[in-house]
């Protein structure tokens, strides 16, 4: 099997012998010191780096490079995207599954765990109760069944969220993590006014991946694998790459998933807009031991900053499933999207919003990181960093090649840090307790005179008085 990154067969663009030769030539290099010094003066220049480079990063054991590694990593970050940090929270519509994957309680030999599909009905309550916490971005998730969670399903499902505004709160993105699907529904799913289509690999090693999803539809490693092609066919601009760390070996997850995002490139002209790094965690019917790839937490960093110096104009997401400590320690290495008061069960939101314990319904997965959305925003003010709300870039068309495009020449910040302190000011005026409003008003006059060009600045200064008087939703 040939390696191209430009085919549109899974394994040619994710070619195992390559994988293979690139981890034995890192493994080879790891003491390098001249070839590693080189590989960081090509990351400092914030072009990327290829899936070999990456792999003989991750092998490099010298403390002192590594140092390097984190530092440029957090300054690349803030190169691109400043000391923002966008919050999401998930969405779980059903979980209804007719897969086996082994890894998640959703499976379909599963009789213990509580099924549960929402109504629209349900829905508006679940809508209800993010908005009231102040989110304004969601991730729709929900489990593979034709039967219970048709297409059509998930298509009402949307309409009905951008549909419910309650008091200021509105919800703005609708970014979706479903099964792979068709060319055809891809497109439905583009006019429906989905955000980002994410899908995660969950791992790239093929023997791996067909031992792990022994039954059902997501059996079939080139279907899933070629998902993010059919739906940047289907017209979606925006995709989302991610594996399941713990399922199979990291350095062969890191070479795949890197790959993977070189072939977007190469065949679509625009890389993946976000790549996730969940690791597995415990859940009800799974039992963690049972897979002996765990990632320390050590590794676990290290991949992130790797992440952020191979493709710096990309998102990179880090879920409630790790702790307020690893996630503190991951900001700082290139993540630039964090979920917050995030629930993992189906109709989790608004049980929580009426006093119901989350352990009686149905949680796909333990959350680390339990706390309220103000207590994260809280933190993340208090570290300096600005908790964005903003949706502008994909309400403006600012997607796919053209987010890219002003990314890589630094124009994007240009609107994204007013737009981050506008949504933020709207958070504080409608959601946050008295302390974190008051920290969150100082950040904001601090860094409303950070906006270099003077015609913009005063915009976004008589849009914040607007915005305390009762005005919302302004963006550039």
């Amino acid at each position: 099997m040939i390696y191209d990154p430009k085919s549109s067969k899974a394994e040619e663009f994710i070619n195992h012998e390559e994988i293979l030769e690139s981890l034995e030539y890192a493994n080879a290099n790891k003491g390098n010191k001249e070839l590693i010094e080189g590989i960081l003066d090509k990351a400092n220049r914030a072009k990327g780096l290829t899936h070999r480079e990456a792999a003989i990063l991750l092998e490099c054991e010298d403390e002192e490079l590594i140092d390097r590694m984190f530092k440029m990593a957090e300054d690349i970050k803030k190169r691109f995207y400043g000391n923002r940090i966008v919050m999401f929270a998930p969405l779980y519509l059903s979980n209804y599954c007719i897969n086996g994957c082994v890894y998640c309680p959703y499976h379909l030999k599963n009789k213990t765990i509580a099924r549960k599909k929402l109504t629209q009905e349900e829905i508006k309550r679940e809508v209800i109760a993010l908005q009231d916490l102040g989110h304004k971005r969601l991730a729709l998730e929900t489990g593979e069944d034709p039967k219970n969670n048709p297409l059509e399903y998930i298509l009402e499902s949307i309409k009905t969220i951008y549909s419910i505004k309650h008091k200021n709160g509105a919800i703005r993105r609708v970014n979706v993590n479903i099964a792979a699907t068709t060319v055809e529904d891809y497109r439905k799913l583009k006019e429906a006014g989905i955000g980002t289509y994410i899908l995660f690999q969950e791992t790239y090693n093929k023997e791996s991946y067909e031992k792990l999803h022994p039954t059902g539809p997501k059996h079939d490693y080139a279907y899933h694998t070629e998902a993010h092609d059919r739906a940047m066919e289907g017209g979606i601009d925006d995709v989302g790459l991610g594996v399941l760390y713990g399922l199979s070996t990291y350095k062969y997850e890191l070479v795949g998933i890197l790959m993977h995002a070189e072939h977007l490139e190469a065949r679509f002209g625009v890389g993946p807009h976000t790549i996730s790094v969940p690791r597995l965690r415990p859940a009800e019917d799974i039992d963690v031991s049972d897979f002996p790839d765990a990632l320390s937490d050590e590794i676990f960093q290290k991949i992130v900053a790797i992440i952020r110096l191979a493709v710096p104009y990309t998102g990179m997401i880090v879920s409630t499933r790790e702790s307020q400590k690893t996630r503190e320690k991951v900001l700082h290495l290139g993540v630039s999207q964090i979920s917050g008061a995030s629930s993992t069960s189906v109709g989790g939101y608004a049980d929580r919003a009426e006093g119901i314990s989350e352990e009686v319904t149905s949680a796909q997965f333990d959350v680390d990181d339990d706390r309220t959305l103000d207590e994260v925003v809280n933190w993340l003010l208090d570290m300096n960093y600005i908790p964005s709300f903003c949706t502008a870039c994909y309400r403006e068309g600012r997607t796919g090649d053209r987010f890219m495009s002003l990314c890589k020449s630094g124009q994007i910040a240009n609107c994204c840090q007013p737009n981050a302190l506008m949504t933020l000011k709207e958070y504080l005026e409608d959601y946050a307790s008295d302390n974190t409003k008051q920290v969150g008003e100082e950040l904001i006059s601090k860094e409303v005179k950070k906006i270099p060009k003077d015609k913009v600045r005063n915009i976004v200064e008589e849009r914040l008085v607007k915005i305390s008087n009762g005005e919302r939703d302004f963006r550039f």
